[in-house]
């Protein structure tokens, strides 16, 4: 099914398919597409058939990802990749020692400034901090980007995993392979690893997360006793629809990022060739606002996979590699509870970000644009503001909305290394562990007959 969205400003309509890992097919000029075959001897219109593989030929076919694209010229016509001058310093994909640090100290960052200079998406994206390797197919990277110009006579491809982009400043017109996509604040999308893509900004200047794995994919998170439904719904991912040019680009640059660094490659023709394609895979988009959380009705307070949107999973039934979770607007009605987040430590790992709005278990200092990260085992929970206001409600059990809220966290079975610039960083905030420290004993024994008995 096709859906047409309309920007803001009017100016451009796009077009999508809808849902999330089916077999989709389009074609900008009808007939476009071959029949009854891949790859025949002669595509129609003259096109190149080419495949891009997003799992291994022999992966379970319920698991099995690739689509068949049909361009005017191949992808393959382009002089030999050279490491990108000058280099980007601060990518990383491999996480050890010499490239990143571990602490298990609470982090929290204030929103990075806009830079000064011409900086594009792939000049402005950093990484914050991960685990793995990219070289061995298994791991994460946690990255920020801070940009104010479009890309020009570029294309970016990631070799090393998919990108999940989180928007929190400013739009992104996104050009792909497959076609063109329009993202928001409150929206995300998803660019899998090897496609091509070109990021221009509409706004001007823009600011957001990415959330990058390495050797799996995001899927849909299986829902369990809820049901059938709930959660992110299929229909809400929209997928783009064929849109090419066909364009002599003279010094086109291909920008790869193979293994943490970039290397370049020149071409005279736009990498947006594709005039027609069919597979299942593909990039996507999902808007935030239409999941459906859900959250307890009694007693007690959830825990936050409730409201996973997607997860990268790992081996292990049940473990992830990265789930994205987002706290969105929401009615809290249990009774007898303290409804904030309680507070833990955890197996997990937890890198927060917050796209507009308040979180609600920090009433100060998390700032849209800002994150935190709360490793393993790491103690955190609601500040002393948010704990002390909650409580001296005392039984009040009114049902209350949190509204114009768009929290999220990256979660990771493994355990981050933190990269040093984001250590150095002029935004970390020094003072975090600070809005626990206020946090007072309320513990009291009078009255009570079990207090020193032998058991």
């Amino acid at each position: 099914m096709e859906k047409q969205e309309q920007t803001s400003t009017g100016a451009k309509e796009f077009l999508y398919q809808s849902g999330f890992g089916n077999s989709f097919s389009s074609e900008a000029i009808q007939g476009a597409l071959p029949q009854g075959q891949n790859n025949p001897l002669v595509c129609p219109f003259g096109l190149y058939a080419e495949q891009i593989s997003g799992t291994a030929f022999t992966a379970p076919r319920k698991l099995n990802q690739r689509s068949w694209l049909y361009r005017i010229k191949p992808s393959v016509t382009h002089e030999p990749f050279k490491p990108r001058t000058p280099a980007h310093k601060k990518l990383v994909s491999e996480f050890n020692q010499s490239t990143s640090s571990a602490t298990p100290t609470q982090l929290r960052w204030k929103p990075e400034k806009i830079p000064d200079s011409p900086t594009d998406f792939i000049d402005g994206l950093y990484t914050m901090c991960g685990a793995g390797s990219s070289f061995l197919r298994h791991g994460f990277a946690i990255h920020m980007y801070s940009a104010n110009k479009s890309m020009e006579n570029c294309a970016f491809c990631n070799a090393d995993g998919d990108f999940l982009i989180v928007p929190e400043k400013g739009r992104l017109s996104i050009t792909t392979e497959c076609g063109q996509l329009h993202v928001s604040p409150g929206e995300i999308v998803v660019l899998p690893q090897g496609f091509r893509f070109a990021i221009d900004l509409p706004d001007g200047p823009s600011r957001g997360y990415v959330a990058e794995v390495f050797g799996t994919h995001f899927q849909l998170p299986d829902l369990g006793p809820i049901g059938a439904n709930g959660l992110a719904a299929t229909r809400d991912f929209l997928v783009p629809t064929a849109w090419f040019e066909d364009e002599v680009r003279p010094g086109y640059i291909i920008v790869q990022k193979f293994g943490g660094e970039l290397f370049t490659a020149k071409q005279n023709f736009s990498p947006f060739n594709v005039v027609a394609w069919h597979g299942n895979y593909v990039p996507y988009k999902y808007d935030l606002h239409k999941f459906c959380p859900f959250n307890t009705v009694l007693i007690d307070h959830g825990d936050p996979s409730v409201n996973t949107v997607l997860t990268a999973p790992t081996d292990k039934p049940g473990v992830a590699l990265l789930d994205f979770v987002i706290f969105p607007q929401r009615w809290l009605v249990a009774e007898h509870t303290f409804r904030p987040p309680y507070y833990h430590r955890n197996c997990m790992s937890e890198f927060m970000g917050l796209v507009y709005g308040k979180y609600e278990a920090k009433a100060d200092g998390f700032l849209p644009g800002g994150a935190s990260l709360h490793s393993c085992m790491t103690p955190h929970g609601p500040d002393t503001n948010t704990f002390e206001t909650t409580v001296g409600r005392g039984t009040d059990e009114t049902p209350s909305k949190i509204t114009e809220t768009m929290a999220f966290m990256f979660e990771s079975s493994l355990i981050p290394r933190v990269c040093p610039w984001a250590l150095e960083s002029p935004h970390m905030d020094h003072n975090y562990y600070q809005c626990w420290i206020g946090l007072k004993s309320h513990f009291s024994h009078q009255g009570s007959d079990c207090y020193n008995k032998e058991m």
